[in-house]
This record gives C-alpha cells, structure tokens and sequence, in this order.
C-alpha cells in the first residue's frame, strides 16, 4: 500500500497545523491583553499565557502526532509602572503590568506562522503526490 505513507504525511502534518493553530491564538491573546491591568488597586493584571506540546501515538495508524499538552500561566513577575492616576494604583502610585514582553511574543507569533506554513506544505505535496499516484493508476 504505497498511499498509507502520504495519507499519513496528511495526518500528521494537520496534528501540526492544529497545535501551531492554537500557539497562534495563544499569541494572539498574549498581545492584546498586554495593557491589560488589574481593576482595582493592587490586583494582578493579566498573566501571561504558555502553551506545551506534547507527541502523542495514535494506536490505530502507529503515528506520532504532536498535540497541546497544557496551555499554562507564566509565573515571572509582574512589571511595575508609576502611574498615580490610575485606578489600579496602589498608595505609591505604582500599577502592576502584566508580565508580557511584546518582541518575544513577536518572535514567538513568527515561529509559529512558519511552523504553520511549513506543516501546510506538508499537505500540498502528499496531496500532490497522491494526485499523481491515481493519475498513474489510471495510465
């Protein structure tokens, strides 16, 4: 069975598109909430988010396929800004930020973009390949 070698390609690639996927979003909520501050005086703000893979045997096809194990909190500390006239001062005037660097969110976005793009061509040539093998079949 030559195609189970290209179907399997499609699957695992798509495991991998999937988790690059939800790294994105992660990402993507990492940036927006990045302003994002407590409500009250001496609240934490927004935690940054984190996100695992994990390689998973799928027992019916033998393959590894990669999945999100966890998406996780980041435990770095809080960034402290001056800015008195703001609710969520404390009495010193210092407002908890949340603990969020945008260049490596930036690079990280980046990284998963590509690993995204390259899971997709992936699944361009196995398609193509298994397009060619039925119009060699039909020869």
């Amino acid at each position: 069975m030559a195609i189970d070698p290209l179907v399997s390609s499609l699957r695992i690639a798509g495991s991998g598109m999937q988790s690059q996927s939800t790294r994105l979003r992660v990402v993507a909520e990492n940036i927006a909430n990045a302003q994002s501050t407590g409500a009250t005086a001496g609240a934490d703000p927004y935690a940054r988010k984190t996100i695992t893979f994990e390689s998973e045997l799928d027992r019916a096809s033998g393959e590894n396929l990669v999945q999100v194990k966890a998406i996780g909190v980041d435990t770095t500390p809080f960034r402290l800004e001056h800015m008195p006239g703001n609710p969520a001062a404390d009495a010193n005037g210092d407002v908890k930020m949340p603990n969020i660097d945008m260049l490596f969110e930036m690079a990280d976005m980046r990284e998963a973009n590509r690993s995204y793009e390259a899971n997709l061509q992936v699944v361009k040539q196995s398609r193509q390949m298994l397009n060619e093998t039925i119009e060699l079949m039909r020869t």
